[in-house]
């Protein structure tokens, strides 16, 4: 733990002066495990990417992950359960000649050692990322085990970081367990301004053992602009540079400075330019979080 106590202390003066008012530049938080930076804005690919070989559709979303990278996002998240979502970034990203460029995340979704091999091999080849930047065993499944495997790919340098994910409440128990025991440079967690669950130990133990936090779900799988629907986002969210509810959202999340990155899915361009805009300018301080949680669980 001391180089990563000591990389944690040293990064945290980088990501506060890189964290600008100046609304021109994206937001960056460090990897703790390495000080490796990474945008805070990232492109979740749950149903948004999985489109076969339907070319209307790969051609809209060539166009989303063009925005996307353009716009300074980097962290792409997939998974072999996500249909054809691995294959079709992995080709996407190809055809833009940015492959290289992203910061390629998938996972581990099955039981046993030769099958958690066989299908992370091929989540590597769909994606097109050698090596795979970060392998995460989806939640937790058959978690001890694929994180054996993952330590030795890792030693390999078939992958450059490994972790887990979940994505509601009921995992956070065996997520404590394994942040406590194991060496992880991620977890992948639900947090969002109604789901705050994990910051009251998930998020301040990932800060304290040096592990990265990539962010699931921060819309409650659109339920939370259900909640909004024709309300007039609030003056005062132009305090922190928020112009949108989907920026009101995300700015919360990423306000939490245990949060590395948050992972906001869409098949849509102007959604995709709007979630990017999240990633710049100022983020709400403590008492504007206050108040926006009051504002949303009051509407």
């Amino acid at each position: 733990m001391q180089r990563r106590t000591f990389i944690k202390t040293s990064v945290a003066a980088v990501a506060t002066s890189v964290r600008s008012e100046q609304t021109s530049i994206m937001l960056q938080r460090a990897i703790p495990s390495t000080g490796e930076l990474v945008p805070g804005i990232g492109l979740g690919t749950w149903q948004a990417f999985d489109a076969g070989s339907d070319d209307v559709r790969r051609a809209q979303l060539q166009q989303v992950l063009k925005i996307f990278y353009t716009g300074g996002g980097k962290v792409v998240d997939s998974s072999p359960m996500y249909g054809s979502s691995e294959s079709v970034v992995g080709d996407l990203a190809a055809k833009l000649g940015i492959s290289d460029d992203l910061f390629m995340a998938t996972k581990v979704w099955t039981h046993g050692k030769a099958e958690g091999i066989r299908q992370m091999q091929r989540s590597v080849d769909r994606m097109q990322s050698k090596p795979m930047d970060l392998m995460q065993v989806h939640n937790l499944v058959d978690a001890e085990v694929q994180l054996q495997t993952l330590a030795e790919w890792k030693e390999y340098k078939k992958i450059r970081y490994l972790g887990v994910t979940h994505y509601h409440s009921g995992g956070y128990a065996g997520l404590k367990h394994l942040m406590s025991d194991y060496e992880l440079d991620f977890i992948q967690i639900n947090y969002s301004i109604l789901q705050r669950g994990a910051a009251v130990e998930l998020l301040p133990l990932a800060k304290d053992r040096g592990i990265a936090v990539l962010i699931n779900r921060p819309y409650e799988t659109g339920s939370l602009f259900s909640k909004v629907r024709g309300k007039t986002l609030p003056e005062w969210a132009g305090e922190f540079d928020c112009n949108s509810w989907g920026q009101f959202f995300l700015k919360f999340i990423l306000s939490n400075d245990a949060v590395t990155c948050v992972i906001p899915g869409t098949s849509k361009i102007h959604h995709m330019q709007d979630n990017l805009q999240a990633g710049l300018g100022r983020l709400p301080d403590q008492k504007q979080r206050a108040a926006m949680v009051a504002l949303i669980e009051n509407i």
